[in-house]
């Protein structure tokens, strides 16, 4: 049983050969690109410059020589894109604070303040306002809140909303057949990051990628929105959604069953310990457009829905099932009411626990190898049982994490999966 036929076992809640590990698969299943540096030494491969392959998180590629040393089942498929609105080409060595030399993409164009913080561009073009600042202490991107034009109430225009939401462009349905026609036959499992159906991800509301941003842009805005101009957003996510579809639709028709999953949406609805709104609120809102994209995905592919949320999210778990969604990430294990067992017990047998397979909040930075190792078995006992359960951490492995902590983390999991 290779890795994609395994992953399928597990994702169709059947107990596989082995618990999967995902590190590297999507924007919130990553690893620092310090990390990833540290981790390649860590496994005896020769030093190189790695790839940044989603800057305002600073994520690495995790290339094929680490997919082979650790024993990853899960590959990307991502867009050309990146959310600071870059395009992951034309490679080029920049030196970071920390004093690692990486590789950015060609148009990744940053410059510095007079604080010494380093500015990023949408588009690399450096005419038109910064939209995400690294402070200069900083291992990765903060959004700038830029100023947009006054909101009228009287004549909302949620085209303003839409900008970034388009028909998917010829060249960016090329590159996603380039990625399936290169990922076919590689007896890995793939997790499919196709954008467009992130409803009120805040990650995304500041429109970094935008060169003139128009709209609800501000966060604290945009919350209040929810509340306030509800028929707006709602307009504004069916809207959303019917894009969506247009463009799934062109996409399978070039990926096919490549990919295993669909990573559907990255809004998160918890905070460390209560809900940013209730399951009510959920049900009338969101849930309609959710289930709405989920529908289609589930009647014209063989792909599962992925949906992250950190955060102490339990109250909505019977709710993203509700939605049609298939996998939970990053099962956030140190959130209130979040705990493993109860977990596994009330959900396991109808979402996949996609993440929680290591505390990165207290055991991952603070732990010993040996408190680390015993951590991430016992995670996976809970969360392995008949399936439904992919390794990965909860939310990307950071910088500075001690390299021997996340050595003994991967290594655990292979012992448990009986390969040492």
């Amino acid at each position: 049983m290779n890795s994609k036929q395994n992953l399928a076992e597990v994702l169709n809640h059947r107990q596989g050969a082995k618990i999967p590990i995902d590190f590297g698969g999507s924007s919130v299943t990553g690893v620092h690109v310090f990390t990833v540096e540290k981790l390649r030494a860590y496994y005896g491969l020769p030093w190189r410059p790695v790839r940044v392959i989603e800057p305002y998180q600073m994520l690495g590629e995790v290339d094929s020589e680490l997919v082979d040393a650790v024993g990853i089942d899960v590959l990307p498929m991502m867009g050309r894109s990146t959310i600071l609105g870059t395009v992951n080409e034309g490679w080029r060595e920049f030196k970071t604070f920390w004093g690692q030399t990486v590789l950015v993409s060609a148009d990744f164009g940053p410059k510095y303040d007079d604080n010494g913080d380093l500015l990023s561009y949408p588009e690399g073009d450096i005419s038109v306002e910064p939209s995400a600042r690294m402070p200069k202490s900083g291992y990765f991107f903060d959004a700038i809140e830029r100023e947009t034009p006054p909101f009228d109430d009287s004549n909302p225009n949620v085209e303003d909303n839409l900008e970034e939401f388009g028909a998917i462009s010829d060249q960016d349905l090329a590159h996603f057949k380039s990625l399936a026609d290169g990922l076919r036959g590689s007896g890995k499992g793939v997790l499919g990051s196709f954008g467009g159906t992130a409803l009120g991800d805040i990650a995304l509301v500041p429109g970094m990628s935008l060169k003139h941003p128009k709209g609800i842009r501000g966060i604290a805005e945009w919350y209040m929105s929810t509340l306030t101009r509800s028929d707006y957003i709602m307009e504004l996510f069916e809207r959303q959604t019917d894009i969506a579809i247009e463009n799934l639709k062109k996409i399978h028709s070039v990926v096919g069953d490549v990919a295993d999953a669909a990573f559907t949406c990255g809004t998160d609805f918890g905070t460390q310990n209560s809900l940013f709104c209730d399951a009510d609120t959920f049900s009338f809102l969101y849930k309609p457009y959710y289930k709405k994209v989920n529908d289609w995905i589930h009647s014209n592919t063989n792909w599962k829905t992925f949906k992250h949320s950190c955060g102490a999210v339990f109250p909505l778990i019977a709710e993203f099932i509700d939605a049609g969604f298939d996998i939970v990430n990053p099962v956030q294990i140190n959130a209130d009411g979040m705990d493993p067992k109860k977990l596994k017990e009330t959900y396991g047998d109808r979402i996949t626990f996609w993440g929680g397979g290591i505390d990165t909040q207290k055991i991952l930075p603070y732990g010993t190898p040996e408190e680390v190792r015993e951590h991430v078995l016992r995670q996976c006992e809970i969360f392995g049982k008949n399936g439904g359960f992919v390794f990965n951490a909860v939310h990307n492995v950071q910088a500075n994490v001690p390299i021997e902590n996340f050595g003994a983390a991967l290594e655990a999991v292979k012992e448990f999966n009986g390969e040492k």
